[in-house]
């Protein structure tokens, strides 16, 4: 797998190098303590599959400038912003196995260098007149914190519906991507059809990837660093686990919303629901939704010329269903 993603960042090799320095550049601050994160921050980078999107979507147009790497810092400003965030609301003291920032620093501060990180984001864009950057990433702040709350209020309850999921991730996750491929776009001039076209793409393929990141909490232990049945404990409600909800004889239905609700800590009970699940095609289900947006996401890929920039998005959409973390 991770020879895929170096196949994925061969057009974009130079670029990914260069936005490294970039992005450290764009944190960096008057205040020993935030640089002391911010070092730790850059040290434990995951994939960067964001500035992946933004790089090679801008190629797919034309080539990437330094309005590409702005958009870039931006969105990794903004997503490591709202990771810092989640690991003080989920209370996790681990992050890609290593300590999160509320772990070593305790929360009050990871809560600001949460806040610090996103005003750096809207000043990077302000700074250098990027107003068409600046309304995507505000709407893509706004639109990620309703999706996390609308999941907790609908939480509360276990009533959410397949509609309603697929409404708290698209906000959550897929606008995020999203936003990287129109912002890719949008550092080469793309006019508002262009623009709109490659936010499609991207909410596509975001929602291929939440979907592939739920089946997770089914198939095995410790691939992404997760727990098989956690999603369960968590009382998240995911697609597998609501088709099989939905097409379950109701006292079956009855039985296992008790066990989300009450018996979420029960192995057994979690175990038994999982096998459930299986057994009534949840997963199958959830796989065919997933396949159906990555169609049509890469229906839009193939509007567009044949390029290297095209090729790695292709194949960076295989990767979205097929990783194995």
């Amino acid at each position: 797998m991770a020879n895929i993603v170096e196949e994925i960042k061969k057009p974009i090799g130079r670029e990914m190098k260069l936005f490294e320095q970039k992005f450290y550049e764009s944190m960096q601050s008057n205040v020993a303590l935030l640089d002391k994160v911010t070092r730790f921050i850059v040290t434990t980078k995951g994939k960067q599959m964001r500035p992946m999107f933004v790089f090679l979507c801008a190629k797919l147009v034309g080539e990437v400038n330094e309005k590409s790497y702005r958009g870039a810092s931006m969105i990794e400003l903004i997503h490591t912003a709202t990771l810092v965030h989640d690991d003080v609301v989920d209370e996790s003291f681990k992050r890609r196995n290593f300590f999160s920032i509320n772990a070593l620093w305790k929360n009050k501060i990871a809560v600001l260098v949460g806040d610090y990180l996103l005003s750096k984001a809207v000043l990077l864009s302000t700074d250098h007149r990027d107003y068409d950057l600046l309304s995507v990433i505000s709407r893509t702040i706004r639109e990620m914190s309703e999706g996390e709350l609308l999941q907790l209020e609908k939480a509360r309850k276990l009533d959410i519906t397949e509609d309603v999921y697929y409404e708290i991730i698209r906000q959550k996750t897929a606008t995020l991507i999203a936003a990287c491929c129109e912002i890719g776009v949008l550092s080469n001039g793309a006019d508002e059809v262009l623009a709109k076209k490659m936010q499609d793409f991207g909410t596509f393929t975001g929602m291929a990837f939440q979907i592939k990141d739920d089946l997770f909490d089914y198939l095995s232990s410790n691939i992404i660093g997760k727990p098989v049945g956690i999603d369960i404990k968590e009382q998240k409600m995911t697609l597998p686990l609501i088709y099989a909800l939905r097409t379950a004889a109701e006292t079956d239905r009855k039985h296992y919303f008790n066990t989300i609700k009450r018996y979420n800590n029960d192995t057994k009970r979690v175990k038994e629901l999982i096998a459930f699940v299986k057994s009534t095609g949840g997963l199958d289900y959830a796989v065919t939704v997933m396949k159906e947006y990555q169609q049509k996401a890469k229906d839009i890929l193939n509007q567009f010329p044949e390029s290297e920039a095209r090729t790695a998005l292709h194949k960076m959409l295989d990767f979205v269903i097929e990783r194995k973390f």
